[in-house]
């Protein structure tokens, strides 16, 4: 689940399948049952507890979740992250009436004298037996991770989905004038197994101009789905964004 899954983004997400931070659902198999609200507070109130306890007993493997591997995903954002906390919030229901889970976790960490924030969130649609949450399928993930004394202003431009072999914009963009500041910045495809193993690809830094870092990048010509992560320094910090795009053959999909 955003753990970021859980930290790449923000934490449910724990299946070895592609980057859906780190899960991807199986659409073809329907739904158990709607998860009640008293079921998403509770998978709230287990995310943010001190132990694993209440997850365990909440979890149960399925299509596109892992606990165990949710487990571990957790343990390392809150190794990175102390103070992380996650929230859990109905959504907005699909096209075909399925309701939808948002999840989100925030955090800080002071490194070598910087303070980094930590702000990721997913989208997704979960699955239920009535008592244990059973299977998930991810719909969206991103997460932005900025140092510096305040928050610089960035925004993310990238498709939640495109079509296979489509052309698109992996934007990074900063809200306010530069007046003459260098920015440097880089973009990198995340591998599967780095996305479930929570780790960065080497990013190769270049000069930046027109206020932010701006890319043309292709879809793969097989369906599945594609992770990307950005690297901007200013002088008034650096920012760190992933986000997960999933690749449709067919355009009904683009917008579930």
């Amino acid at each position: 689940m955003c753990s970021s899954d859980l930290s790449h983004g923000a934490g449910l997400r724990a299946s070895g399948a592609p980057p859906a931070t780190t899960a991807s659902g199986n659409a073809s198999r329907p739904l158990a049952s709607t998860v009640p609200a008293a079921q998403l507070q509770a998978l709230e109130a287990a995310l943010n507890a001190p132990g694993d306890g209440p997850l365990s007993a909440l979890l149960q493997a399925g299509p596109g979740l892992d606990p165990a591997q949710l487990r571990q995903r957790r343990l390392a954002l809150r190794q990175q992250f102390a103070d992380a906390r996650w929230t859990v919030l109905p959504g907005t229901p699909l096209r075909d009436g399925r309701p939808t889970v948002n999840l989100r976790v925030s955090g800080s960490r002071v490194l070598g004298g910087s303070t980094f924030r930590l702000d990721a969130q997913q989208t997704m649609v979960l699955q239920s037996d009535g008592r244990h949450i059973t299977g998930q399928s991810l719909l969206s993930e991103s997460s932005l991770l900025r140092s510096g004394e305040r928050a610089l202003p960035v925004v993310v431009q990238v498709p939640d989905a495109v079509l296979t072999g489509q052309r698109y914009d992996v934007d990074l963009i900063v809200e306010e004038p530069l007046n003459g500041a260098l920015v440097a910045g880089g973009l990198a495809a995340v591998t599967p197994q780095q996305v479930v193993a929570m780790e960065s690809p080497q990013l190769e830094l270049g000069a930046l101009g027109g206020g932010g870092l701006f890319k043309m990048v292709r879809a793969p010509q097989s369906p599945g789905s594609q992770t990307w992560a950005m690297l901007l320094v200013h002088p008034d910090g650096v920012v760190a964004a992933t986000k997960r795009v999933r690749v449709v053959a067919d355009r009904r999909s683009l917008d579930p």
